[in-house]
């Protein structure tokens, strides 16, 4: 198991795709080695986009995805893991949970729950990073910029259990 790693989020692409790439340089750049993607990347052309990623890459369904199966098909093409809408994912000894967002009551059950240690959602588009209780909920915001003019990711320092929002322009 490797301590210390820098775990990239991002979520609600939206086939953004210069934006995407500068997700994927500025992920690099951060030398991540593992990227979850909380959904809506919308349509399978995005997908080749993150190959040049130099970390894993498990991804999940957001509300405004289309084709579930060429998604599957691209993701698998592209040596990634895409889940459901749900992905329990396990590192360094933590607990992620992961899911796009868009069943409020489903989001909240599980923040209030505190059974996880962190939770990555996306799907209001707006960056924020909180606590409750021993829980650390991220939201990166959105890649696309599309809602809130404002295009960022995050990281996640799995020693420190520290988040952060980077702004991608």
């Amino acid at each position: 198991m490797v301590k210390n790693m820098i775990v990239g989020i991002m979520a609600d692409t939206h086939d953004r795709l210069p934006l995407v790439d500068k997700a994927v340089e500025r992920l690099n750049e951060k030398k991540v080695e593992l990227v979850l993607h909380a959904g809506d990347y919308i349509a399978g052309f995005v997908i080749p986009h993150f190959k040049p990623l130099k970390a894993d890459l498990i991804g999940i369904f957001g509300n405004n995805d289309g084709d579930h199966e060429l998604l599957r098909k691209q993701f698998k093409e592209a040596g990634f893991d895409l889940r459901g809408a749900f992905a329990e994912v396990k590192i360094d000894g933590l607990r992620i949970a992961m899911l796009h967002g868009e069943d409020e009551e489903l989001l909240h059950s599980l923040i209030n729950a505190e059974s996880y240690d962190v939770i990555v959602h996306g799907h209001t588009h707006k960056a924020k990073t909180y606590r409750k209780g021993k829980t650390l909920v991220i939201n990166p915001g959105e890649v696309c910029g599309y809602v809130t003019e404002k295009s960022t990711i995050a990281t996640l320092n799995t020693e420190s259990f520290d988040a952060k929002i980077i702004p991608l322009r």
